[in-house]
C-alpha cells in the first residue's frame, strides 16, 4: 500500500462546490450511508453559506479531508442550538473509498473529539451505524464509543431489507 499524505481542516465557504461533489460520489460508492448517490440536495451557493454558519458556531463542525488539493472525504459534529441539547453532538464521517483503509477514519475522528474538548460545549458525542458495518463498530469501540443500545428496523438498504443500527456514545469530560 502506498502512503497516502493527508490534511484535515475546518472546512471554509470556498470548498462547498467540492464538498458537494465528494459527497456525491461517496453516496455511490457505499452502502453504509444514510445518503445515496443524490448526494446534498443542496447548491454550492446554498452549501457556501451553510458553511459560513458553521464556521460561526460553538458547538457545530464540518472538517474536511484533502489529498493533494482535492477534498476526499468530510467530518462533522452537528448540534442543537436549544440550550438543553446544545451539548450532543452526532458525528459523521464520509470518505471516498479509495482512500479507505489507510487509517484516515480514525485520523478525522481524532480530530472531532479535540474540536469537541476545545468547544467547552459538546460534553457529548453519538453516532449510529449499521450492525453489518463490524469494522466501523470496531473502530468506533477501541476509540471509546460505548453501544447504547441496537435499534431494530434503524435503517433500510435499497431494496427494502431493514437493518439494525448501533447507537453508540461517547462523554467528553
Amino acid at each position: 500500500m502506498t502512503e497516502v499524505e493527508f490534511t484535515i481542516r475546518e472546512a471554509i465557504p470556498d470548498d462547498a462546490a467540492e464538498i458537494l461533489h465528494a459527497l456525491k460520489v461517496i453516496g455511490s460508492e457505499t452502502p453504509y450511508l444514510v445518503m445515496d448517490e443524490k448526494g446534498m440536495e443542496m447548491t454550492p451557493i446554498e452549501m457556501s453559506e451553510n458553511l459560513a454558519n458553521l464556521y460561526e458556531s460553538p458547538n457545530n463542525v464540518l472538517m474536511v479531508a484533502l489529498a493533494d488539493g482535492k477534498v476526499i472525504g468530510t467530518a462533522s459534529v452537528k448540534a442543537s442550538s436549544k440550550k438543553r441539547m446544545e451539548h450532543i453532538g452526532e458525528i459523521g464521517i464520509s470518505i471516498l473509498k479509495d482512500f479507505w483503509g489507510f487509517g484516515l477514519g480514525s485520523l478525522m475522528m481524532d480530530e472531532l473529539i479535540l474540536w469537541a474538548k476545545e468547544s467547552e460545549v459538546i460534553r457529548r458525542l453519538e453516532l449510529t451505524v449499521q450492525h453489518r458495518n463490524q469494522r466501523a463498530v470496531h473502530v468506533y469501540e477501541k476509540i471509546g464509543f460505548k453501544t447504547e443500545a441496537i435499534m431494530p428496523r434503524g435503517a433500510k438498504t435499497d431494496d427494502g431489507e431493514f437493518l439494525d443500527v448501533h447507537l453508540m456514545s461517547m462523554m467528553i469530560d
